[in-house]
């Protein structure tokens, strides 16, 4: 019992520790990503090739002054970037990140929880993140921050929706399970969910874009009509949790998407790979190897995120909404009209 609690404690930091290390790394990563599609170089300066530019960016936020405007509400105003970046680190209790190992006779599981209501928690959770959105915005008193959380709070509102539908076909086509694990265990023979699911991971994917507002879809703070959006009035570290949580999002979102249809840590002659090299089932380099397979697609993801940002233009609000309503919605609902009637046939 006593191992258990410290494996599940360990587990928990590292886990804690690899999302704050990627959501670090994320933001060099997407200023030379930009830099390259736009010829240009990037940062360079701090450290080799500005390796070092997260840290200095961290150390700016925390030593920057802190200014709480005198006609916000306090409490809320602290609350309000809190509550997004607990909400943001919470999504990851849930995703399996390696198989099941064994070590000293005890199986130890590569995840921190496994509950048979996964998909349900997920999707709770990053319900609540809005709130933290609108909470700040409201908070600040500001006409500008108010404006961008309710954009926020509709926006994702109205992509949830679609999104829901779309994880609805994904669970009529793993069995009917709500566990993570068990939907990534059920791509093990090969054959991941985005063959069957093609139209649910392409809805997925945008509502995916909408929900961590991400260009096309960050109306949310759009500088050019809303100053900075939700955040306008947040300076020093409370600025940077917001910054900080949109960056863990996208790589929780990346991690979602990889074990929804892509399989997770399984990946095409897995079991030749590990019969080669000689791995029994159990062993806790094969949940190793997985895991740098999943981190790889996790990392494709990450990228594809950034090449859409700095490739296509921001949408207008009508348009977003038009988008989300009047197009992902029937597209969800048909998706999952076609998942019903060619599971109904098959099954026979």
């Amino acid at each position: 019992m006593l191992a258990f609690v410290i494996y599940k404690a360990v587990l928990c930091v590292v886990i804690f520790g690899i999302s704050l290390g990627v959501a670090a790394y994320s933001t060099w990563w997407e200023r030379k990503f930009a830099s390259f599609l736009q010829d240009r170089v990037g940062p360079n300066r701090a450290g080799p090739f500005g390796l070092l530019q997260p840290l200095a960016d961290g150390g700016k936020m925390f030593f920057k002054e802190e200014i709480i405007p005198n006609v916000s509400n306090k409490f809320l105003f602290i609350l309000g970037p809190c509550l997004f970046m607990v909400t943001a680190c919470m999504t990851s209790v849930v995703i399996p990140w390696g198989k099941d190992f064994v070590l000293g006779g005890r199986n130890f599981a590569f995840q921190i929880t496994d509950i048979n209501i996964g998909v349900l928690y997920l999707l709770g959770v990053v319900s609540i993140g809005v709130y933290g959105i609108m909470i700040g915005g409201w908070a600040s008193n500001n006409k500008f921050a108010l404006l961008g959380a309710i954009r926020a709070s509709s926006q994702m509102i109205s992509y949830e929706i679609a999104m829901g539908i779309a994880v609805i076909a994904l669970i009529i086509t793993s069995g009917g399970t709500l566990s993570l694990h068990e939907i990534v265990e059920k791509q093990d023979a090969g054959v991941c969910n985005f063959v069957y699911q093609p139209l649910g991971f392409l809805i997925f994917f945008i509502c995916a874009l909408a929900e961590t507002n991400r260009a096309p879809f960050d109306l949310a703070e759009c500088e050019s009509e809303l100053v900075g959006g939700y955040h306008t009035e947040y300076s020093s570290m409370k600025l940077g949790l917001y910054l900080f949580a949109e960056y863990i999002n996208m790589f929780i979102s990346s991690a979602v998407m990889a074990a929804f249809y892509f399989g997770g840590y399984n990946f095409p002659f897995a079991h030749e790979l590990y019969n080669a090299m000689g791995l029994q089932e159990g062993s806790i380099w094969i949940s190793l190897i997985g895991f740098g397979a999943y981190f790889t697609k996790i990392v494709v993801f990450i990228c594809l995120f950034m090449w859409v940002r700095w490739t296509l233009p921001r949408f207008r609000y009508d348009q977003l909404m038009n988008l989300g309503w009047k197009v992902l919605i029937p597209l969800s609902l048909v998706n999952l009209a076609l998942t019903t009637l060619g599971m109904y046939y098959f099954s026979k």
